[in-house]
């Protein structure tokens, strides 16, 4: 199976349920911090409303376009009206199309799953890096100077969200959400025994200890 991510910017009508057809797993996402991700595993698709609470859909489009990690995600802006010049502009912007509003589920799967995606494009993010430490998210595998360290599932995708976001302090909650752990409830003392587990098998491998404790915050993955 391959992955769709879909990250939503405001609410959707018809709800979040995963969805799988044929050879697709689709995963969605409400997106309400936009300044932290979660974690994508597969081919990424955002669709954005022109109207936002916190700023301009136009305003997101630019900063997803700015960010490494979202640079080449599919990005629809789904319009109030079907307007000709806020159609320019979304494009311009870097939107790489259009839907008028407003979005429902339905709506929403017709046209990713229309997009007759191929498996270069439904492949997302393969390797990510930071110093000697690189995950393979195509091979499930994490190495230090080459050399693999010995992770469980949920370790491997907590090293790899680190190493995206260095120097940014995550409590247990974010961290469960960006792994897509809340249904069903996680506690947050499980987060605890991720991070032991983590640092352990870095250690193992000559790593160090990178991922530091934050009294009363959480985790931060410091950058060598």
């Amino acid at each position: 199976m391959r992955r769709i991510d879909i990250l939503l910017a405001s609410e959707l009508s018809g709800g979040l349920a995963p969805f799988r057809h044929d050879q697709f797993d689709v995963v969605l996402h409400r997106w309400t911090d936009f300044a932290e991700l979660p974690l994508i595993e597969g081919a990424l698709w955002v669709f954005i409303d022109w109207v936002l609470p916190e700023m301009s859909g136009l305003e997101l489009c630019r900063r997803l376009r700015a960010d490494s990690l979202t640079a080449h995600a599919h990005v629809t802006m789904v319009l109030e009206e079907d307007n000709q010049e806020d159609r320019k502009r979304a494009l311009r912007m870097g939107a790489d199309d259009y839907m008028v509003g407003p979005l429902t589920r339905t709506g929403l799967l017709d046209r990713v799953l229309g997009a007759n995606i191929g498996e270069q494009d439904s492949a997302g993010i393969r390797v990510v890096t930071q110093g000697e430490l690189m995950v393979d998210v195509a091979a499930f595998q994490a190495r230090f100077q080459g050399k693999p360290i010995s992770l469980m599932p949920n370790e491997l995708r907590l090293l790899r969200y680190f190493i995206e976001h260095p120097g940014r302090v995550f409590s247990r909650t974010q961290l469960i959400s960006a792994l897509g752990k809340q249904e069903p409830p996680v506690d947050e003392r499980t987060v605890d025994v991720w991070i032991g587990r983590l640092r352990r098998a870095l250690k193992g491998v000559g790593a160090g200890n990178p991922l530091r404790t934050v009294r009363s915050l959480g985790y931060v993955f410091d950058a060598a």
